[in-house]
């Protein structure tokens, strides 16, 4: 069975880099965003069931950062199909090893059976602000800060420095 490991923290934290990072050196990684908006295009009939979730056309999705009942009845429906996409695409994979980039899966308890262990990428409010402007907005779609991880990574300073500290991560895996 493959070890899975859950990238995840706050918007603008330095997921996405902590990622790239991986990937570069070989190990697969499986972005859940970018996973879960292709599915839009390619399961029949979910931009569908996405907007009568909402209640309005699926341009309108960005109202679930605000509304938790339509965040709710979003994922109801996006959740099990994304969970169908990583297991094939886990299962695709030769390493013994894999990752799992998502802001929100530790938090969302019908998401917890796709991976074994938590990499917590954290860094100042100051600079997510500075790297992202919708982190003010999303703050209060997210609480990485609960998140019990079995491994942080602190991205507060220069790229070099995160890089390291992934070396660091991946000597101790």
């Amino acid at each position: 069975m493959k070890k899975t490991v859950l990238v995840t923290g706050g918007i603008a934290s330095g997921k996405s880099e902590v990622c790239r990072y991986l990937t570069a050196k070989g190990w697969p990684v499986y972005d859940s965003d970018s996973r879960a908006k292709a599915l839009y295009s390619t399961v029949p009939g979910l931009i569908e069931k996405v907007e009568e979730a909402i209640g309005a056309p699926f341009a309108q999705i960005g109202v679930i950062f605000t509304d938790s009942a339509k965040r709710a009845a979003v994922e109801a429906v996006v959740y099990p199909e994304v969970i169908r996409d990583f297991e094939t695409w886990r299962d695709e994979q030769e390493a013994d090893t894999v990752f799992l980039e998502s802001a929100i899966a530790a938090e969302k308890p019908q998401l917890h059976c796709l991976y074994d262990e938590v990499l917590l990428v954290r860094a100042p409010l100051s600079q997510r602000l500075k790297r992202n402007p919708k982190t003010a907005v999303r703050l209060s779609a997210q609480s990485p800060h609960k998140i019990k991880a079995n491994y942080i990574i602190e991205n507060g300073d220069s790229l070099e420095a995160l890089h390291a500290r992934i070396d660091e991560y991946l000597q101790n895996l």
